[in-house]
């Protein structure tokens, strides 16, 4: 421990907080931090939420997050999913559970990332609360709050036959770092080893989508505004995501893989990219932003067809499936 630089076993949480709140900004709420509880504005009565949990281990690696990137990670994942719902992300509640060895600079540029990725990807919203506890493992949970500003909420389950299948941002970018950083930044063992960026290479940029995920959150709105009768955010790979949506909504999927991006394999079996999948009426005009992938079809025996056959939709990213063969 250095005076400059102690860790929270050393603070109170007081002490933690101030540093917190210090670097996160100007609230943009009615009450914000410092009370029992924030008092958000909900402009039409209703009130988007979502809340997603990250774990070192299974969610990430401190070997190869920095704070900052968790920190914008950990709202973007969030972010997300509010646009998904094509709402207009407006507060931010984040919980941390930190080991006790833990930097209170790490915090700080926790903080910092938190900030930057609201500021970057949804302007407007801000961090307006949360809680500090202490845990063996190192946890983030991140509760999001959205506006639909007067709009229905567009559902996974309102795709029709007909409708043109769109994406927005990033497939496969994501997993491409995430194979990346498994090839070249572990040991004899398979045990993640610190990352050095300047050591990324050609992998710089999928490593960097990886790690700090840039989805386009104001095209969740701008879709909603287009009639997009059917949305989702893509964070567990597309063929499984694009499953779900197919089966909330009763029909099939039809994509094909040419416009998948130059790894369709990877498209389809990567995630956190947390682009955006939607459908639209075939006579309305695309979104900026949004490219066509596929149309919607009459329910078959498949949910998802790509390039006229079937793919099993459990390809992606399951937690509970995946996570013991990750281990090992």
């Amino acid at each position: 421990m250095t005076a400059t630089d102690p860790t929270v076993r050393d603070l109170s949480e007081g002490d933690v907080l101030r540093t917190v709140l210090g670097r996160l900004g100007p609230s943009s709420a009615l009450v914000g931090p410092g009370d029992d509880a924030a008092v958000i504005a909900a402009p039409d009565g209703r009130v988007v939420a979502t809340t997603d949990t990250l774990v070192h281990g299974p969610d990430f690696r401190l070997s190869w997050s920095r704070a900052f990137d968790l920190g914008w990670k950990s709202a973007a994942v969030n972010l997300a999913d509010v646009a998904a719902m094509g709402a207009r992300p407006t507060a931010l509640l984040v919980a941390l559970a930190l080991p006790e060895d833990t930097r209170l600079s790490w915090v700080a540029e926790f903080a910092d990332g938190l900030r930057q990725a609201c500021a970057r990807l949804s302007p407007g919203c801000a961090v307006e609360g949360g809680d500090l506890t202490v845990s063996d493992t190192l946890t983030i949970a991140v509760t999001a709050l959205g506006s639909l500003d007067g709009r229905e909420p567009v559902l996974r389950s309102g795709a029709r036959p007909g409708d043109v299948v769109a994406i927005a941002g990033e497939t496969g970018s994501a997993a491409a770092g995430l194979a990346a950083l498994f090839a070249r930044f572990t040991d004899a063992g398979g045990h993640p080893v610190r990352f050095d960026p300047a050591r990324a290479g050609a992998d710089a940029a999928a490593i960097d989508a990886q790690l700090r995920p840039h989805p386009p959150i104001a095209r969740g709105a701008e879709a909603a505004q287009r009639g997009a009768t059917a949305m989702m955010d893509v964070s567990d790979g597309l063929a499984l995501d694009a499953t779900r949506l197919a089966d909330a909504s009763g029909v099939s999927l039809a994509l094909a893989s040419e416009h998948l991006g130059p790894d369709p394999a990877r498209a389809l079996a990567g995630g956190e990219d947390h682009a955006l999948l939607a459908t639209f009426p075939a006579d309305v005009g695309l979104p900026d932003g949004f490219r066509r992938i596929g149309v919607v079809t009459v329910r078959s025996a498949a949910p998802l067809l790509i390039d006229g056959s079937a793919l099993d939709g459990r390809t992606g990213w399951d937690p509970y499936r995946d996570w013991d063969a990750e281990r090992g």
